[in-house]
């Protein structure tokens, strides 16, 4: 194996792996754990959101972190991939179950429209889980939820720093 071969592998690898934790649902449910009952906001609603979030945000964290990276385009199309991928067999199994079309795939992309338009919106933030936790709750249904906001931030931050700690630890970055 060249190389070359060796890379292409190593960040086919990657973006694979970066899927895969996108997708995890642990740190999901240790954040809804810190959802109190009091929070002014449905739960079940921040349950279907988190993982949105956490898909945006590694796809987010990889481009970022990738910038100046000749791995960033096959990474992230690696990473992009495996998420229209599960999406089309999640929006296929919940068709099934519930005998309606659902394109979980469009609700991502157009998450991720919504949190890049509120990065850009607000140029003056110096952090982006600033805008991101706000806009989070906001999506949940109750921008003013300090509970949902957090969770939000919290997500997004956690995210980014496992993203930064991965593509260190294999010298991508």
């Amino acid at each position: 194996m060249n190389q070359e071969d060796q890379e292409k592998s190593a960040v086919e690898k990657a973006g694979e792996d970066l899927f895969n934790f996108a997708v995890d649902r642990e740190d999901v449910k240790e954040l809804m754990a810190q959802l109190p009952e009091s929070a002014e906001i449905d739960a079940t609603t921040v349950e279907y959101e988190l993982p949105v979030l956490k898909i945006i945000s590694a796809g987010w964290s990889a481009a970022y972190l990738l910038e100046n990276s000749p791995h960033k385009t096959p990474l992230m199309e690696v990473y992009w991939n495996a998420v229209q991928q599960f999406s089309q067999s999640l929006s296929e199994t919940a068709g099934l179950m519930t005998g309606q079309n659902i394109n979980y795939f469009d609700v991502v992309k157009k998450r991720f429209d919504t949190y890049l338009a509120a990065m850009n919106d607000n140029p003056q933030a110096k952090d982006p889980a600033a805008v991101i936790g706000p806009e989070f709750a906001s999506t949940c249904g109750n921008p003013d939820d300090v509970f949902t906001v957090l969770i939000g931030s919290r997500m997004f931050v956690g995210t980014l720093n496992c993203v930064r700690e991965y593509l260190k630890a294999f010298s991508l970055i």
